[in-house]
């Protein structure tokens, strides 16, 4: 599999960092244009090189070297390509919630895996409601082909010379590392200074766990897992700290910038904008944060990996909605991770061997994990039985997670109102003595029953986020 690796610039020479910044700049305007005419309905099955062709035979020049231009046209529609396929996803899960009938299911899925949905009108409107014209924001990246650049070792580091404006004149730029990339580069201009992302080819290890675990996601820890063990305790401190540092930090800001449009004075108001309104600190900050953030998530995944072959896990891209908070708490979960956790649960699992199962979350965190049954309430991080037993509340929701896997009635798909109402029914006739705590009611048996089949299968499964 295929992983990134990101080395940084040590102390780059600020004239090179100025030539590379205004070639970034043209290069954007490149971008802009790509994302403008062909990132939505008109760029459906047309590919980086017809544009390039066509480009080629109108005579159009730009301000960059060929192999510049021709290197940002492919990665900017490959960014349109992406996010037409993400849109996609959605899509798939919109028809499986509004189309019953399998048959049609499988005619709407077909269409949308090529251009046949750009003639279904149905499709063309689930498609224009998930996939957003996009707007290029990207004014600060440079694409650079692996046959355009050298390295060379000089002074116990490593450097690489790639093209700038001038045809036949390079920009030497020294790295904070020894190893030399490889393959496409992708140059990232920062206030702070200068990234080289590349990517290599990383080796699949086999050394994950024997067992099947379900993960339920939290606030104040990164995940919690069906054996009641809390991964990552500190995000949730070190989000809030983030957060209301952010939010103290943007109220004087607020305040400074307020003094300078009120101003009469030219000079006092372009020395406040210069030397109190700068992002190159606080975007050096967040670099720092979201390091930070990175680390501890991937540290907790890996420990949960540790002990699992199979993962049982809610969908964690999905948007939390439904509920406000009061605007402190809305702000802190606003900066919640789940893109990061997501990202790095499909990652580490690839990467080691195990298989990542997304199931219905729907009432997992509202249900008695000893029956199965909507049988308490949640308060809080408290979950309170009917029969008087208080459970952990993400710990119980982390036991529910696992049952889905081969709960006979609740697929990953199917609808929260259906589920909403087969709950209440287990939970009558629980009551009423119909029903036997320890059928596949419950988490506890129906996660041995499954366990087993499969561990055996894991390997095989492709699921992830």
């Amino acid at each position: 599999m295929k992983v990134t690796r990101i080395l940084h610039a040590k102390r780059p020479n600020p004239g090179k960092l100025a030539a590379l910044r205004e070639q970034a700049r043209r290069l954007g305007v490149i971008r802009s244009e790509v994302r403008q005419r062909f990132g939505s309905l008109q760029g459906v099955g047309v590919s980086d090189r017809r544009i390039r062709d066509a480009w080629l035979r109108d005579g159009r020049t730009f301000p960059v070297l060929a192999n510049a231009w021709k290197e940002t046209l492919r990665d900017a529609k490959g960014d349109i390509t992406a996010n037409m396929e993400a849109a996609k996803v959605k899509a798939r899960r919109s028809i499986r919630r509004h189309t019953q009938d399998k048959a049609e299911q499988q005619r709407l899925f077909a269409a949308l895996k090529g251009r046949g949905w750009t003639g279904d009108p149905y499709l063309r409107r689930i498609m224009r409601r998930e996939w957003k014209r996009g707007h290029n924001h990207m004014h600060n990246q440079i694409i650079v082909r692996s046959d355009s650049y050298t390295t060379f070792q000089l002074g116990g580091r490593t450097w690489i010379k790639i093209p700038g404006l001038v045809k036949g004149q390079r920009i030497a730029i020294p790295l904070n590392t020894t190893v030399e990339p490889t393959g496409t580069l992708r140059i990232i201009l920062k206030d702070a200074g200068l990234e080289v992302h590349y990517t290599i080819e990383a080796e699949v290890k086999h050394d994950c766990g024997a067992r099947t675990l379900g993960v339920d996601k939290g606030y104040s820890e990164v995940l919690v897992d069906s054996d009641g063990e809390h991964h990552g305790r500190e995000l949730g401190a070190l989000l809030t700290d983030a957060s209301d540092k952010l939010k103290a930090k943007y109220q004087r800001r607020s305040k400074l910038r307020a003094i300078a449009n009120r101003t009469r004075n030219p000079r006092k108001r372009e020395h406040i904008r210069h030397f109190n309104l700068g992002r190159r600190k606080l975007d050096r900050q967040m670099d720092q944060t979201q390091a930070r953030i990175r680390d501890t998530v991937f540290q907790a995944i890996h420990k949960i990996v540790d002990k699992a072959a199979v993962i049982a896990a809610e969908d964690l891209t999905a948007p939390m909605s439904g509920k406000s908070f009061g605007k402190n708490v809305n702000r802190r979960l606003a900066a919640w991770t789940k893109g990061v956790i997501a990202e790095a649960l499909d990652s580490v699992s690839r990467r080691r061997g195990s298989t990542v199962v997304l199931v219905n979350p729907a009432y997992t965190s509202q249900m008695d994990s000893r029956t199965g049954c909507l049988d308490g309430k949640r308060q809080g991080d408290r979950f309170y039985c009917s029969d008087g037993v208080v459970l952990q509340a993400d710990e119980n929701a982390a036991r529910n997670v696992p049952a889905r896997l081969s709960d006979p009635d609740i697929k990953r798909f199917t609808p929260f109102q259906r589920v909403k109402a087969i709950l209440p029914a287990r939970t009558e006739r629980l009551r009423l003595g119909l029903l036997n705590p320890d059928s596949s009611c419950s988490p506890t048996r129906a996660l041995s029953t499954e366990s087993e089949s499969l561990k055996n299968h894991h390997k095989q499964l492709c699921l992830g986020f």
